[in-house]
């Protein structure tokens, strides 16, 4: 019985699975029902405009213009006379055709983008003679707008998909625009919104003749998004012009938030030659610079070492290891034998005894050579121990590592560990003695400018930083992240010793010109040597500037670290460059205008030009 139904049950069952389908197909799919109309329909991508990026100020960074895409649809596309439609559209025959080719083996039913970034002047003309060219439309788009030009590095760029492009995300089509580094790139899902769709009925003279189906079938656009960075606009400027005809970098940090108030890389570039139908001509340019490599973002991915700056963090390591006290002195004899037939020069005078605080603010090789040899020797029960000790407390500060910031470029810098020099000499085949250059900070040690920023932000701090980063809100969107504390492995009662140190740096040291008239600030100066290939020998160049501070020494609102390739010493022009952003930033004005003058009107181009020369030359003049 059952079987004698269960045959036409089956039948009836199919039946009904196939007109559904159909039905499916045919009237409520509307892909289905557009393919059908065929010829008679055109597809547009509506793009949202592109989210305005503003400072932490509501100034604006980043904006739009509009433009207009020529489109095709390659199966429409019917014989046409290329030399007149190239000669309208300003561009080469060859080049058209070729735009064509590519836009048929991406697909020949869905619009590519043929020719883009079309001036107003030349759509009013193009609008004219369209008519006569099947398969061919034009849609409005938009450029971005730099109103201000600066943070080129930070803020990136955008410029057309590729294949690569489209095989990790297909929301993008042939032509269109995706964030290519910094925040482009990172903020790109807020800042592009979702492109919605509408679809047109075209007459036989392929006009558009209305909207089709009353726009039943169109996709509404979901807005982008604007952002709020943490960069100030004023202070940003600055620095720039500060860093005229100069290689470095500037990065300043609020400590108490971890908000990056400035990032400068020199050299730099005008964002708005990267917008427009000659971006890839100049990108081509900006590539080609070996020497300046304006594309490069000194703030965030050269590693240098970190030189003088770095005693600070070798004296709080040794004060929690209690290896030393405050008022521990060594004798410096204008530099000291730390091995057999080693000596290490200092600036000290002969017979000059330093404590902690004057270690620092006299920046004694002495003094800090002997710490880092007792954090070594002391710190655990063999020269193993200790190095591993002390490289882990300098990683509580963020260094050997990335520190989980808000762009997609960095480096990680270098900490050396036990692992390390048991590779290099040997196991037991190493010291103190024979890593001693990380006592003043060089050796085998590299931190980018970013990291030296953030450590003093630690030490302004007094033993934690907030995760660095560039976002301070998406506009009008809920987003809301928490950016993580982190606690370096000092203890907070050994900071304010350092902290007075770098104090005397200012007041009294080695950085008498960043005294800033109301301001207490807290700096140390370093001068690192530097060194590159010429011919194949390693030759050396002038030494690098550097200048880390924070300000005020009490409730800091800024910390702030500098590099100045081939500055000589750290006072001459890392340190006035550091102070004057501190005043900038804190008062809203600079009064030492002689100071700033100076650094406006300095150039070091004549120092980077020396290795090129083909000439003999002298450094450190």
């Amino acid at each position: 019985m059952i079987r004698r139904f269960f045959l036409p049950a089956i039948t009836l069952l199919s039946a009904f699975v196939f007109i559904g389908r159909l039905i499916s197909l045919q009237l409520l799919n509307s892909s289905y029902k557009l393919l059908s109309d065929g010829n008679a329909v055109i597809e547009n991508s509506i793009y949202p405009e592109r989210g305005y990026i503003y400072d932490r100020n509501n100034k604006l960074l980043v904006s739009n213009q509009p433009v207009y895409d020529l489109m095709a649809i390659p199966e429409n596309i019917t014989s046409f006379d290329t030399l007149e439609l190239s000669k309208i559209l300003g561009v080469s025959k060859h080049d058209l055709k070729d735009k064509i080719k590519f836009a048929r083996t991406f697909s020949v039913k869905l619009p590519s983008i043929i020719v883009g970034k079309i001036s107003k002047e030349r759509n009013a003309v193009i609008q004219e003679k369209i008519w006569k060219y099947s398969g061919f439309f034009l849609q409005k788009s938009s450029v971005r707008n730099y109103p201000i030009s600066l943070a080129s590095n930070l803020l990136g760029y955008v410029s057309e998909v590729n294949k690569n492009d489209m095989k990790k995300d297909d929301y993008y089509r042939l032509g269109e625009l995706i964030g290519r580094q910094g925040i482009e790139e990172y903020y790109e899902h807020f800042l592009r919104g979702k492109k919605g769709k509408k679809f047109y009925q075209k007459d036989r003279f392929n006009r558009i003749i209305g909207s089709y189906e009353e726009g039943e079938y169109d996709v509404p656009v979901e807005g982008a998004q604007n952002l709020h960075l943490t960069i100030d606009r004023e202070l940003q400027q600055y620095g720039e012009e500060l860093f005229q005809n100069k290689r470095g970098g500037i990065v300043a940090i609020e400590p108490k938030t971890g908000e990056v108030l400035a990032l400068v890389s020199a050299p730099s570039y005008d964002p708005n030659i990267l917008v427009g139908r000659k971006r890839s001509k100049n990108f081509r340019k900006l590539v080609l610079d070996t020497i300046g490599k304006p594309l490069f973002d000194r703030g965030l991915q050269a590693q240098y070492a970190p030189g003088s700056p770095f005693k600070t963090l070798n004296a709080l390591i040794a004060l929690q290891e209690g290896v030393i006290d405050t008022e521990m002195e060594y004798l410096c004899q204008k530099g000291h034998f730390y091995s057999h037939g080693m000596f290490m020069e200092c600036h000290c005078r002969p017979g000059t005894k330093n404590n902690l605080s004057s270690g620092i603010y006299r920046s004694c090789n002495t003094y800090f050579t002997n710490i880092y040899r007792r954090i070594i020797d002391r710190a655990g029960e063999n020269v193993e121990d200790g190095m591993n000790i002390w490289n882990q407390h300098l990683k509580s500060f963020g260094l050997g590592n990335f520190l989980g910031y808000d762009l997609p470029i960095g480096k990680k810098g270098f900490i050396p560990d036990a692992d390390y020099y048991n590779y290099w000499y040997k196991k037991g085949g190493w010291k103190s003695a024979t890593v001693v250059s990380n006592a003043i900070g060089q050796g085998e040690l590299l931190t980018t400018p970013i990291q030296m920023a953030n450590f003093t932000a630690a030490i302004a701090n007094r033993g934690y930083f907030i995760q660095p980063h560039f976002l301070k809100s998406v506009i009008n969107d809920s987003l809301s992240k928490v950016y993580e504390k982190r606690e370096t492995t000092i203890d907070s009662i050994h900071f304010e010793t350092v902290i007075d140190g770098m104090y005397q740096v200012v007041e009294r040291g080695t950085a008498k010109v960043a005294k800033i008239k109301g301001i207490n600030v807290c700096g140390k100066t370093g001068t690192v040597e530097n060194f590159m290939k010429i011919n194949g020998i390693k030759t050396q160049l002038t030494d690098h500037s550097i200048f880390i501070a924070f300000a005020p020494k009490d409730n800091p609102r800024i910390a702030i670290a500098v590099y100045v390739e081939n500055g000589y010493w750290g006072a001459r022009w890392a340190a006035p460059i550091a102070s004057l952003m501190i005043e900038k930033y804190l008062n809203g004005d600079v009064k030492r205008k002689w100071l700033e003058n100076k650094m406006f009107n300095g150039s070091l181009k004549a120092e980077y030009e020396k290795p090129y020369s083909g000439e003999q030359f002298v450094i450190n003049e």
